[in-house]
C-alpha cells in the first residue's frame, strides 16, 4: 500500500486532484448571482413519496425544515462553496478541506437524489484523501505546511519575559 503515496503515485493524485478541481469550478463559476436553489430543494422533497423513494425521509424532512427556510444562505454557499473546493483543488492548497467539503457537498446532492456526476465526484474525493500527502505533493500546501510548522516552531522557541530562557511550552519556563 505504501506505493500509494509515494512520489511517483503523487503524479496521478495531482492529476486527479486538478481534474476534480476544474469540475467544481465549472459547476460553481456560472452559479455565482444567479443560483437559485428552491426548486431545487421542492423537487427533492417531492421525491420522497412513493413506494420506493429517491430521497430518504429523513433527508427530505431535513431539506424542508432546514435547508428551505435558509433557502437564500444556500443560494450563496453552494456556488461559492463549489468554486473555492475548485481553486484550492486546482493550486493544492487547503487540499484536505476542499477535499471533505467537496465530499460532503457530493453526498448532500446524492441524498436529495440528483446522481448525475456525483458518485464519480466523491470517489475521486475519497480516493484523493485516502492518498493522503501525497495528493499535496505537487502544490501549494507542500510550502504552505512547511511555512506554518516554521512559524509555530518560531513561536513555541521565543524567549520569555524575566529570566530570557527559551522554552518549548508557550512561553513558561518550569521552575526547578
Amino acid at each position: 500500500m505504501k506505493w500509494l503515496r509515494g512520489p511517483k503515485m503523487a503524479i496521478l493524485w495531482t492529476v486527479l486532484r486538478v481534474w476534480l478541481g476544474v469540475q467544481w469550478l465549472k459547476a460553481g463559476l456560472p452559479k455565482i448571482g444567479t443560483f437559485d436553489a428552491e426548486g431545487f430543494l421542492h423537487g427533492a422533497i417531492a421525491k420522497a413519496e412513493g413506494a420506493h423513494p429517491a430521497v430518504q425521509g429523513w433527508y427530505a424532512g431535513f431539506l424542508e425544515n432546514v435547508a428551505l427556510p435558509n433557502v437564500g444562505l444556500i443560494n450563496i454557499l453552494i456556488p461559492w462553496g463549489e468554486v473555492l473546493v475548485g481553486i484550492a483543488l486546482i493550486l493544492g492548497l487547503a487540499t484536505l478541506p476542499a477535499l471533505i467539503g467537496a465530499a460532503f457537498m457530493n453526498l448532500n446532492f446524492l441524498l436529495a437524489g440528483t446522481v448525475s456526476t456525483n458518485p464519480v465526484l466523491y470517489t475521486a474525493a475519497i480516493l484523493l484523501i485516502a492518498a493522503g500527502t501525497a495528493a499535496t505533493f505537487y502544490g501549494l500546501d507542500r510550502f504552505a505546511v512547511k511555512y506554518v510548522k516554521e512559524k509555530m516552531d518560531e513561536r513555541k522557541m521565543k524567549p520569555t519575559g524575566g529570566n530570557g530562557r527559551k522554552t518549548m511550552n508557550g512561553g513558561h519556563a518550569a521552575a526547578h
